[in-house]
């Protein structure tokens, strides 16, 4: 690897085989070395072949200004954060990086930030709420700062934006409409969710995508009436929930449902409403 730009003394950018910028990382990577000179391999820590010029320009920028322990850190909990949710998106190096950066500067100062989606966070994401968790042990050790319950909260936001592709104020818009959501279905079905069930994180995740399809506009469109008239006649109290939705979400969001988009939903509201039956005659 030769050695295209220097950022810093443990940040440079090479290019592939491709002639595509890489961004490398590693404590004294660049120390005394110049452009077009080759990196020595046992200094390699970490190599970022991000999916576009943009990012790697972006992470570049940002890497070089902030301590190599800070990314290395980060760079633990996204490579954790892979393993238990699956495919997250580039530009998580990136935000979260830039997030748990400025969490720490301010935890030295005294100054905390207070998240208040915090309670709807441990609720409906509790994977990433976990992750977040795991995260401030993962910081408190390799850097010697202990920070709030609120930055798990955010870290957790960083990673469902990750999930979703999406951006951070429209999570944070997603996680209104599933808390608004599964608020009516609780005091019109008069049921009290099984948080541990599957049918209710099977209904959360459902909502997860509906909600950012539904603020984005991205319609479903009708398919099989004969399936919509089945589900209607079988399930009517979830049906007439979900038309419930349906007139709450016209009102608030000016987004009317199609017929498909709430039969989904009457078939999850269905699933948690037996589950409550079934853990209140137990």
């Amino acid at each position: 690897m030769k050695i295209a730009k220097i950022l810093n003394n443990n940040v440079v950018v090479i290019l592939d085989e491709n002639g595509r910028e890489q961004v490398v990382m590693g404590r004294g990577l660049a120390f005394q070395k110049q452009v077009g000179t080759l990196l020595e391999q046992d200094k390699i820590e970490k190599v970022f072949a991000l999916q576009s010029d943009e990012l790697v320009a972006r992470l570049g920028e940002l890497l070089s200004q902030i301590p190599l322990e800070v990314m290395t850190t980060c760079d633990r909990i996204i490579e954790l954060s892979r393993q238990r949710l699956g495919k997250l998106q580039d530009s998580l190096y990136i935000t979260l990086t830039d997030h748990c950066h400025f969490a720490i500067e301010r935890q030295k100062k005294g100054v905390a930030i207070r998240n208040v989606l915090l309670w709807e966070i441990k609720r409906l994401y509790p994977k990433e709420f976990l992750l977040g968790q795991e995260a401030l042990t993962i910081i408190e050790k390799r850097l010697d700062v202990q920070l709030t319950e609120d930055e798990a909260g955010f870290i957790a936001l960083h990673l469902v934006t990750a999930q979703l592709n999406s951006e951070m104020p429209e999570v944070m818009h997603v996680t209104r409409v599933m808390q608004e959501i599964l608020h009516i279905v609780k005091y019109q079905l008069t049921l009290e969710y099984d948080e541990d069930s599957l049918s209710y994180q099977r209904f959360v995740t459902h909502l997860k995508f509906f909600a950012q399809r539904m603020l984005n506009r991205n319609v479903v469109a009708d398919d099989d009436a004969t399936l919509h008239v089945a589900v209607r006649d079988n399930y009517p109290l979830a049906w007439r929930c979900a038309e419930k939705l349906n007139r709450h979400l016209v009102a608030e969001y000016q987004r009317e449902l199609t017929t498909e988009e709430i039969m989904f939903l009457a078939i999850h509201i269905e699933r948690v409403r037996k589950d409550s039956l079934n853990t209140r005659h137990t």
